[in-house]
C-alpha cells in the first residue's frame, strides 16, 4: 500500500536521526486524517531517560498536536517491533492501527517475545501488521550493531 510505504520511509528518516546519534536506529511517525502529527526517534542515551524510545516521543507530540491523549483514529509506523513499554503506550493511546518493521529478536512484544495486542480482554484492541519494509528497516539496525561491535560506530566511511 502506497500510504503505509510513505509513512514507513518517514519513521525511517527519524531512525536516521537516532543512527546519528549513535542510539539504537528506531524511528515512529503518528499519522491522522494523512499527516503526520507526531514524530520520534530513540533518544535513551542522548536524554538519559529510559523511557525515551521513538514510539514513546512521537505519541507525546502527538498527544500535544490534537490536544487530546486519546488517539483514536490514528496510526503509528514504526521501524521496529515495539517493546512492551511501547506497545502498553500504543493501547494507552487508544491507536487504531501500527504498522512496523523489523521484527525484534530480543525485545520485540507483538510477535517475537509475546504478543500483547492478541489479549481480548483489553479494553482497546490495535490492528498491526508486522514485517512491513522488513528489509530496509532491518539494515540500518544490522549496520548499528555491526559497528557497534567492531568499535567503529560513527565512522564515516
Amino acid at each position: 500500500m502506497e500510504k503505509n510505504k510513505y509513512f514507513m520511509e518517514q519513521a525511517l528518516i527519524e531512525a536516521e536521526k537516532a543512527y546519528n546519534l549513535k542510539e539504537v536506529p528506531i524511528g515512529a511517525v503518528v499519522e491522522y486524517q494523512g499527516k503526520i502529527i507526531g514524530r520520534g526517534y530513540n533518544r535513551r542515551e542522548t536524554d538519559n531517560d529510559p523511557t525515551a524510545h521513538a514510539e514513546i516521543i512521537a505519541i507525546r507530540k502527538a498527544a500535544q498536536k490534537l490536544g487530546d491523549w486519546r488517539l483514536e483514529g490514528c496510526s503509528i509506523y514504526v521501524t521496529v517491533e515495539p517493546c512492551l513499554m511501547c506497545a502498553g503506550a500504543i493501547l494507552k493511546a487508544r491507536i487504531k492501527t501500527l504498522i512496523y518493521g523489523a521484527s525484534s529478536p530480543k525485545d520485540g512484544a507483538l510477535k517475537t517475545l509475546c504478543e500483547v495486542f492478541s489479549n481480548d480482554r483489553l479494553n482497546h484492541q490495535v490492528e498491526f501488521e508486522g514485517n512491513f519494509m522488513t528489509k530496509e528497516c532491518g539494515v540500518l539496525m544490522q549496520k548499528f550493531f555491526e559497528e557497534l561491535r567492531s568499535g567503529r560506530m560513527g565512522e564515516s566511511g
